[in-house]
């Protein structure tokens, strides 16, 4: 199956090519399609929904794929209320100049500093929302819980990974490596999805 996927972001279409082979991911780029949201939504489900309506709405015409709109962030039971849906703004000094990676990451240490570990829970969440153009839709999440270290594991890596000790794998997400989207959020979300594919076919 072709899905057309509610982001601009060429990394999160790579992401989900190979999560979701054999179907194949597009972007509203590939078709000339200017996509660009507000998340407003207060909860994860509530953006993802909007980015799907907005996309399946703006691509009416031009393609006969669902639409697939992910939405996802990081919950840290320290700091309720902080990330979550705001997840990529954290820090944001007026919610609209985005901070680096890595500049959140210590941000989100220096918050922490001081704190036992068991007062460091936090989980990765993702809701993925598919949208076909009979009216139908799936809706699924994936969620993988664990903590924040004390001090980033890396200056690279993606979003707050060098910062987030997966509880399952044992390891910061950074550590994974290729075997991220087994133990991901979105790792999760997807296999999930994958199953009520497959139900409908």
């Amino acid at each position: 199956m072709d899905i057309l996927l509610a982001s601009s972001n060429s990394h999160k279409k790579e992401e989900l090519n190979l999560l979701l082979s054999p179907h194949r991911i597009f972007i509203p780029t590939d078709f000339n399609i200017n996509f660009d949201v507000e998340e407003t939504g207060t909860t994860f489900e509530e953006n993802a929904m909007l980015k799907a309506r907005a996309l399946l709405s703006l691509s009416e015409g031009i393609t006969d794929m669902p639409v697939l709109a992910d939405d996802s962030g990081l919950l840290v039971d320290a700091l309720p209320g902080e990330l979550g849906v705001h997840t990529a703004r954290f820090g944001s000094p007026d919610g609209t100049t985005l901070l680096t990676a890595a500049e959140k990451n210590i941000l989100l240490t220096q918050r922490m500093k001081g704190l036992e570990k068991a007062e460091r829970g936090a989980r990765f969440i993702c809701v993925l929302t598919m949208l076909f153009r009979d009216g139908s839709e799936i809706t699924v999440k994936g969620v993988s819980e664990g903590s924040i270290l004390e001090e980033p594991e890396a200056v690279g890596g993606f979003g707050y990974d060098p910062v987030f000790f997966n509880n399952e794998a044992g390891c910061s997400n950074y550590a994974l490596g290729k075997d991220k989207g087994r133990f991901s959020h979105r790792g999760k979300a997807v296999r999930l999805l994958l199953q009520e594919l497959e139900n409908r076919s």
